[in-house]
C-alpha cells in the first residue's frame, strides 16, 4: 500500500510549491518507505509514498501515461484484485503496457474508459488522477471504503491525502473544530459521521464516491449501492455460492511479489482465512506463517462473559497443529499498552478505540518484522450478522445505534456552554435514520427481513468503518499492508439479499459461512462461539490509566477541559460504573484511555474551538 497527497490550485503556480507538498508527503513516509515521487506542474502538485509489493521496480508513482489527446497522471493507494482480466481487456482494445502492475491497470482504464472505470475495479482503493489539458481532477475510492481518501477545500483549491495529517500540513487548513465535530466526537466517537473528517473543513470521499474537482468546486457521486433483490436460491445452493466467493476472494488476495501471512485469533473468520491462505501457499510448496496476540497474565485474569464466553490461546494452538504453520506470538504487556495509546492517535489522526487501536498497533509492527502483507478476518460479522445486535431480538428492536446505546450518558461529559449548541439526542438519532432510510428493501418483505437490511446498512456505514480506519492506520504506520478478503464487495451485494434464516442457519451465528466451509476447519473451531477482539483483563491496565487521567486532570490548561466537563472525569475515575461506551470491548478502562487520546489529540495538532 501506499501514500497519496496533492494540491489542485487556479491561481498559484504550485511548480514553485515544491517545499510545501514535500512536507505534506514526509508525514506519509511510513505508509509507504520504499520508494517516494512527486509530480509538479502549474495547476496540480502531487505527491506518492510506496510500499511495493507488485514489480517493485516499474510500478513508481507518480506515474504519467498519454493518449488520445490527453495526458493523465496518477497517484494510487491500495490493490487491484482484478488485474489480469482487466489487463486483458483493455490490450484488447489495443493498450500496450509498460509494466506489470496494478497502477498502470487502473490509469489506462480511466484514459480509455472514464470514470465509469470504476465499476470495473475489484479491489481496495483511494486514487487520483490529473487531466493535464482539461485541468481537472477524479477522485475515487473503493466500494467498501477500506482505503481512505481525506480532502478540504481551501480558497482557490483542493487538498487530498489518504490521512488527516496530510491536509493539516498544508496552511490553508484550519486546525478547527465546531460544535458538529465536537458532537462526533464525544456523541459517536470512535465512529465517525460518513464523509465528515471531523475538523471542521475536512471532508472525507466516501466509500463506493468519486467524482470531479473542476472550475473550483468538487463534484461526488456514488458509483454503487447496496440494491434489494428477491433471493432465489435453496439454503444448499447459498452455502455452494458462499464458498465459491469466499475461496475465489482468498485466491485473488494471495498475489504478491513479497512475503505473505495471516492474523490467526483462533476465532471462525481468521481461521477459515488461515486455512484457505494455507492450502493456496502448498501449492507452492510453502509454508504459510500465522500471528497471534496475546496479553501478559490475561490466563490468570479471564472472566468469561456473554460477549467473551472462551479465551484464544486454546483455539489458536489448535489452528497452528492444524494448519502446520509457522507461528508467532506477540505477547503485550500494560506498560506498553498504555503509551502506545498515544502512538495511536499519531497514526489515526484522531482518539479512536483506545487499548483496541494501540494492541494493534503494536501486534502489526511485529508482524511487520516477518512479512509484508497479511490477511485478516474484519467485517465477515458485519456481513454475515454474526455481532450480538444482529441476533438479540430485544438489543435488533433498539432504536438507535446498537452497539453505542450511551447518548445520554456520553452528553453528561459535555461543558454547559458546548451542550447548549448541541441537541445530543438529535444529532445521534439524525445520523441513525439517515441510515436506515438509505436501505434499499423489497415491498411486502416481512419485518424481519426489513429490519436485517437496516442492521446490515448500519453495520457497513458505521461500525465497520471504524474497523476499517483502525485497520488501515495501525498496520500502515509500521507499512504493513493488511487484506480484508471478506470486504470483496461481491459477498457484500450478494449476502444484502439472503434471508436472515439462512445466515442464521440452525440459530447458530454465522450459520450459513460455517456450514460452507466446514470441511477446512476442525470442529471446535468451526462450531466455537464468537469472540471479539482480544483484549487485556490485567487489572494492571485500569490502574495505568487511571494513574494517566489523574495526571491529566492535575494539569488545569489541558486542552480537553475546553470541551469536556472535569467533574465527570473525576466521576470516572472513582466511579464502578461500566457503561458500554462503543460495542463489546470499550467500557470504564477504555472510555478513560478514549478522554487521554481525546486529550493528546487536542494538544497534538493545537485544535481550536470555533
Amino acid at each position: 500500500m501506499c501514500g497519496i497527497t496533492g494540491i489542485v490550485h487556479f491561481a498559484q503556480d504550485l511548480r514553485q510549491q515544491e517545499t510545501l507538498l514535500r512536507k505534506m508527503q514526509a508525514v506519509l513516509v511510513r505508509r509507504g518507505p520504499d520508494q517516494e515521487g512527486i509530480f509538479l506542474s502549474e495547476n496540480c502538485a502531487m505527491a506518492h509514498t510506496r510500499l511495493a509489493v507488485i514489480d517493485t521496480e516499474r510500478g513508481r508513482q507518480p506515474m504519467e501515461r498519454s493518449t488520445g489527446g490527453e495526458t493523465y497522471t496518477i497517484v494510487y493507494n491500495g490493490e487491484l484484485y482484478n488485474t489480469p482480466e482487466l489487463r486483458r481487456q483493455l490490450e484488447h482494445e489495443g493498450v500496450q503496457f509498460q509494466t506489470h502492475c496494478d497502477t498502470e491497470v487502473i490509469l489506462q482504464s480511466y484514459a480509455n474508459w472514464g470514470p465509469g472505470c470504476v465499476e470495473q475495479l475489484n479491489g481496495i482503493f483511494a486514487f487520483a488522477i490529473w487531466e493535464h489539458h482539461s485541468k481537472r481532477l477524479f477522485l475515487a475510492r473503493d466500494r467498501i471504503g477500506v482505503k481512505p481518501l481525506f480532502y478540504a477545500e481551501i480558497p482557490g483549491g483542493l487538498v487530498f491525502g489518504s490521512e488527516i495529517k496530510t491536509l493539516l500540513e498544508h496552511p490553508e487548513v484550519p486546525h478547527e473544530i465546531d460544535s458538529s465535530g465536537i458532537a462526533d466526537l464525544l456523541l459517536l466517537g470512535p465512529g465517525r459521521t460518513p464523509g465528515f473528517g471531523v475538523f471542521r473543513t475536512i471532508r472525507e470521499v466516501k466509500p463506493a464516491h468519486c467524482g470531479y474537482y473542476m472550475h473550483g468546486a468538487m463534484r461526488l457521486y456514488p458509483y454503487w449501492a447496496l440494491h434489494a433483490a428477491k433471493h432465489t436460491e435453496s439454503f444448499t445452493e447459498t452455502a455452494c455460492h458462499v464458498r465459491e466467493l469466499v475461496i475465489d476472494a482468498v485466491r485473488r488476495q494471495m498475489v504478491s511479489d513479497v512475503p505473505i501471512g495471516t492474523f490467526l485469533s483462533g476465532g471462525l473468520d481468521s481461521s477459515l482465512l488461515s486455512s484457505l491462505a494455507s492450502a493456496e501457499l502448498a501449492k507452492h510448496e510453502e509454508k504459510l506463517q500465522t500471528f497471534s496476540v496475546d496479553y501478559r497474565d490475561n490466563d490468570r485474569y479471564f472472566q468469561k462473559s456473554h460477549f467473551q464466553p472462551t479465551s484464544d490461546p486454546t483455539y489458536i494452538r489448535c489452528m497452528e497443529r492444524y494448519l502446520g504453520s509457522v507461528h508467532h506470538w506477540t505477547v503485550l504487556d500494560t506498560p506498553a499498552l498504555a503509551e502506545a495509546l498515544y502512538r495511536a492517535v499519531d497514526a489515526r489522526d484522531l482518539p479512536g478505540m483506545a487499548d483496541v487501536d494501540s494492541s494493534l498497533l503494536l501486534f502489526c509492527g511485529e508482524i511487520r518484522k516477518e512479512i509484508t502483507v497479511a490477511l485478516s478476518g474484519e467485517c465477515a460479522d458485519e456481513l454475515f450478522g454474526g455481532y450480538p445486535w444482529y441476533r438479540d431480538p430485544d438489543v435488533r428492536r433498539i432504536n438507535g445505534f446498537p452497539w453505542a446505546q450511551s447518548t445520554a450518558y456520553r452528553a453528561r461529559f459535555l461543558r454547559p456552554e458546548i451542550a447548549k449548541q448541541i441537541d445530543a439526542q438529535s444529532y445521534v438519532q439524525s445520523a441513525y435514520e439517515k441510515t436506515i432510510s438509505s436501505a434499499e428493501k423489497l415491498p411486502g418483505e416481512s419485518p424481519l427481513e426489513s429490519r436485517m437490511r437496516e442492521m446490515m446498512k448500519l453495520n457497513l456505514d458505521w461500525f465497520m468503518q471504524t474497523l476499517l480506519d483502525r485497520k488501515d492506520r495501525m498496520s500502515m504506520y509500521h507499512a504493513l499492508e493488511v487484506r480484508v478478503p471478506f470486504c470483496d464487495y461481491r459477498i457484500a451485494e450478494y449476502l444484502y439479499n439472503v434471508p436472515w434464516e439462512y445466515k442464521d442457519w440452525n440459530g447458530y451465528e454465522k450459520g450459513l459461512l460455517r456450514t460452507a466451509m466446514q470441511d477446512v476447519l476442525p470442529p471446535e473451531v468451526l462450531w466455537r462461539k464468537k469472540s471479539p477482539y482480544p483484549k487485556t483483563h490485567n487489572p494492571s491496565y485500569l490502574k495505568a490509566v487511571s494513574e494517566m487521567l489523574s495526571l491529566m486532570l492535575a494539569d488545569k490548561n489541558a486542552p480537553i477541559l475546553q470541551i469536556v466537563r472535569k467533574e465527570m472525569l473525576e466521576h470516572l475515575l472513582q466511579s464502578d460504573e461500566s457503561i458500554q461506551w462503543y460495542g463489546q470491548l470499550m467500557t470504564r478502562p477504555q472510555i478513560m484511555a478514549y478522554m487521554l487520546q481525546l486529550n493528546y489529540w487536542m494538544e497534538k495538532y493545537q485544535v481550536q474551538i470555533v
